[in-house]
């Protein structure tokens, strides 16, 4: 089997004064089954009669072309061009008037001479010649030799990728442009959906719901508290319980969907998809010139993160949550305030103590164990890690909060009386019953002792002294045995110490260590459970509905993340440069946004920029994979709400090449950056009458990130590590213009975006578009910037720049994607929309019109 890349020129006897604008329908004869099968169709060229194709053609893996099977190309006129229909096919028939048609196999074109066939077009009737056609094969540089990356599909004579069995159903476009010297670069594009659409929620769901039900557990386990502070228990776990409920559901929707791996557009509103990123979709360009190395440009396109189905009536989350924390401050009558940053803290400590203290249990019967063994060494270094993660864990709890939470919560049991009210009776009855507010002094209480908690904490510490001077005095006992002492007195040691020794003079402080942990634990634990308690009694209803939605949100936005990272970490894995920026300093993930600042949109971006910005407490983790099993090479999700990793991982024999760091489990960071300039005609609006201030903070914010993100890089990592590029301009320089531009006020200022985009391929980083769908506007800025690479990168040719930007929005991958999602090769637009888009932002003639996307 062999996909050939095939291009194509014509030359039509047309004598008259009109001269046609033609296209070439590609169908393909089964030679077993005898069918002709449409397969694609090239751009329309402009009246000429001698034209050059700049559309190749090419042949998936699902439709591989042997040497036997037969291509028909059928030569059209388009007439009209601007009644370009829902299919290509009833253009066809509706609006073309034939030509000419020609049949060649694929091994008469592998056998003829420089891989070249000239056709005769035969008329209708088959005896008339109506001009010649000609086709050649193209060959992609190194793309036809190796197959590292997954780009082309031609899973016949090239090795597949463990990287591209997450990546599904790919669309290759392939083409020819002309550079500034007259020789022809060729360019080819494919688009793929990603399974982490789907598996990235699903689990995340999982972990919700984990998490949710661990909540409730730990609300059980606070104890007796008086009849005000269980009522309010009862009805924050009756909201959790809801929420689980909920989950419950739509996990067990998704788990029957089989086979999907992109939710279309269509669907953005529906609530059983709520969690699933739109349109979620990978696009790469490869690029072969003349004389040089092939190139490769990747981004990402989905959907704005965001909750379509709760809607957007009272505006998005940074909105919601602004409104929600004030209103809480002010109303928070029935139990004590706490802070965002209170709340953080005691969700960082209990986090913090789930992880640390099966870690200290495991650490010290590692140290058990050395001294069973009487192992030096072994003690020595079990001794270290002991000492490291305990000291860590008392640092943890060595914290204001957890002490005050300790005695709010003495004060919440039944039968409490404050000073207060013991001596005014007048003001309240049974106990418990007037809540306190934070800002209130913190009462006393004869029976309680504020200095205990201080004690139980400390005692961790000192238990941990006790057993580091135990095993100094081992290895003091061990040491002296080494020296010379008469036969004797050496006799006296053998028999007073035996192997076993060690670990009995250990084992009492080692379990009054893990005791004193577990203490501190129970305490600190139903503490920070008493916060989180009041958190959520604030929080009803409206705190839930958000924590929902933000759920919502940023289970999109980790799903598009994680399809970024495993691409370009893929892309990148053979480069030095690039592996030693992952683990030192972490990547950019630079998120462009088209959305307006005008009404339910604005709403989309108030979702989005929290979304993103929660994308700061994600880790990503390299791991060695069990097998090349699809299913072990899926990446995991584990953690809480307040902090995620997601696991990566790699077939063995890619894992053994990586640096020791991204081996030993180092956790990557992602530094997430979002800058939104609207294109549209609501964003005419917002910016003659409305608000732009979202707009204007955000890119103000996100500069400020990528400013400090830069910094940082340059001071751990030589700047040679950074990729090579064409434009010499220092990325220092394109900062400064970036920072110029965001606060320069100026309509539609896609220079922006630009900017941005360009840094952040200089960074290395990981690129993402978002528009409402990931349809219409992205697929303007995708090939936008695919042709400004090829522009700046590869000398694309001025008077080929609007050709091929035409050619890519018209025949290539977004079109596609528009037929994916909506079944309508028309992008969402119209006339009167367009004429407030910037200029290199509007469709070619005949591809826009008005549809239900």
């Amino acid at each position: 089997m062999f996909t050939p890349l095939i291009a194509m020129c014509i030359s039509l006897p047309f004598e008259q004064d009109r001269k046609p604008s033609a296209f070439i329908q590609v169908a393909v004869i089964d030679p077993h089954k005898q069918d002709l099968v449409s397969h694609a169709c090239t751009e329309i060229v402009e009246a000429n009669k001698d034209p050059l194709f700049l559309t190749g053609v090419t042949f998936p893996s699902e439709f591989p072309a042997s040497p036997e099977t037969l291509v028909k190309l059928t030569v059209y006129d388009a007439k009209d061009k601007s009644q370009e229909s829902v299919s290509k096919h009833l253009f066809l028939i509706v609006c073309g008037s034939f030509l000419g048609s020609a049949t060649f196999s694929v091994g008469d074109l592998l056998r003829a001479k420089d891989e070249r066939l000239t056709l005769s077009l035969r008329s209708s009737d088959g005896v008339c010649t109506a001009g010649s056609v000609v086709v050649s094969r193209l060959k992609m540089g190194e793309m036809e030799e190796v197959d590292v990356d997954h780009i082309t599909t031609d899973s016949s004579t090239q090795k597949e990728s463990p990287c591209s069995r997450l990546f599904k159903n790919p669309v290759c476009k392939v083409y020819r442009f002309q550079t500034v010297d007259s020789k022809w670069m060729l360019v080819r594009e494919q688009m793929e959906e990603c399974t982490l659409s789907f598996s990235i929620p699903k689990q995340l769901l999982s972990l919700y719901i984990q998490e949710d039900m661990m909540r409730v557990q730990d609300l059980r386990e606070l104890g007796e508290l008086s009849p005000h502070w269980d009522n309010l228990r009862k009805e924050v776990m009756t909201r959790y319980g809801g929420i689980i409920s909920c989950y419950q559901e739509t996990l067990a929707e998704l788990d029957k969907i089989t086979g999907c791996s992109f939710k279309p557009s269509c669907c953005k509103a529906q609530k059983s998809l709520e969690f699933i990123p739109i349109n979620l979709h990978t696009q790469r360009m490869r690029v072969t010139c003349p004389r040089k190395t092939d190139a490769i440009y990747d981004i990402v396109t989905v959907g704005a993160p965001a909750a379509h189905f709760q809607g957007f009536k009272c505006g998005g989350l940074q909105r919601l949550l602004s409104r929600y924390e004030a209103e809480k401050k002010s109303t928070a009558y029935q139990c004590i305030y706490y802070s965002p940053e209170h709340t953080a803290k005691a969700q960082e400590v209990l986090s913090t103590m789930s992880l640390l203290q099966p870690l200290i249990t495991s650490l010290a019967d590692q140290l058990l164990q050395a001294a069973q063994e009487h192992s030096s060494p072994g003690l020595r270094d079990a001794l270290k890690n002991l000492s490291d993660k305990t000291e860590q864990f008392v640092h943890t709890l060595k914290d204001e909060l957890v002490k005050s939470a300790l005695l709010a919560l003495h004060a919440a049991r039944p039968g409490y009386v404050s000073k207060n009210q013991k001596q005014n009776p007048a003001q309240g009855g049974e106990g418990g019953s007037l809540p306190l507010k934070h800002q209130d002094s913190i009462p006393h209480h004869k029976e309680y002792d504020e200095e205990e908690w201080d004690r139980v904490w400390a005692n961790v510490a000192k238990c941990l002294n006790c057993v580091i001077a135990m095993v100094d005095k081992l290895h003091e006992e061990d040491n002296s045995k080494q020296e010379p002492v008469p036969e004797q007195q050496l006799a006296d040691v053998i028999t007073s110490h035996n192997p076993g020794d060690w670990r009995e003079q250990l084992c009492p402080v080692v379990t009054r260590l893990k005791e004193c942990v577990m203490e501190v634990v129970e305490k600190a634990k139903r503490a920070m459970t008493f916060v989180l308690l009041q958190e959520a009694a604030c929080s009803v209803p409206q705190g839930f509905l958000l924590q929902q939605r933000r759920d919502v949100v940023f289970s999109q936005a980790l799903a598009a993340l994680a399809c970024g990272f495993v691409m370009r970490l893929y892309a990148g894995i053979q480069d030095k440069g690039f592996l030693r920026q992952l683990h030192l300093v972490g990547l950019v993930a630079q998120f462009e946004s088209l959305l307006s600042t005008y009404s339910e949109e604005i709403g989309m971006l108030e979702d989005m920029e929290v979304g993103i910005s929660d994308l700061q407490k994600v880790m990503f983790k390299i791991t060695e994979a069990k097998s090349d099993e699809l299913s072990d090479l899926q990446p995991l999700v584990c953690g809480q709400r307040d902090h995620f990793a997601v696991e990566v991982p790699l077939p063995r024999l890619v894992f053994q090449t990586l640096p020791e760091e991204i081996k030993e489990g180092k956790p990557l960071q992602v530094f997430p950056v979002l800058f939104n300039v609207g294109i549209n005609e609501q964003q005419t609006i917002a910016e003659r009458f409305g608000d732009i201030s979202l707009q204007e903070r955000i890119n103000q914010k996100n500069f400020e990130m990528l400013e400090a993100y830069y910094k940082t890089l340059s001071e751990k990592l030589p700047l040679e590590c950074l990729p090579c590029f064409q434009t010499q301009t220092d990325i220092k320089e394109l900062l400064e213009t970036l920072g110029q531009n965001v606060v320069t006020k100026k309509r539609k200022n896609v220079e922006i975006l630009w900017i941005a985009g360009t840094i952040c391929r200089r960074l290395n980083g990981i690129r993402f578009t978002s528009c409402k769908s990931a349809k219409d506007r992205t697929s303007m800025s995708v090939t936008l910037e695919q042709c400004a690479l090829l522009r700046d990168e590869h000398q694309l040719s001025k008077d080929f720049f609007t050709p091929a930007l035409n050619c890519m929005r018209r025949e290539g991958c977004r079109i596609e994607n528009v037929q994916k999602n909506i079944r309508c090769r028309k992008y969402a637009f119209n006339m009167l929309q367009l004429m407030a888009f910037p200029k290199f932002y509007r469709p070619p003639e005949g591809t826009y019109g008005k549809v239900d996307s």
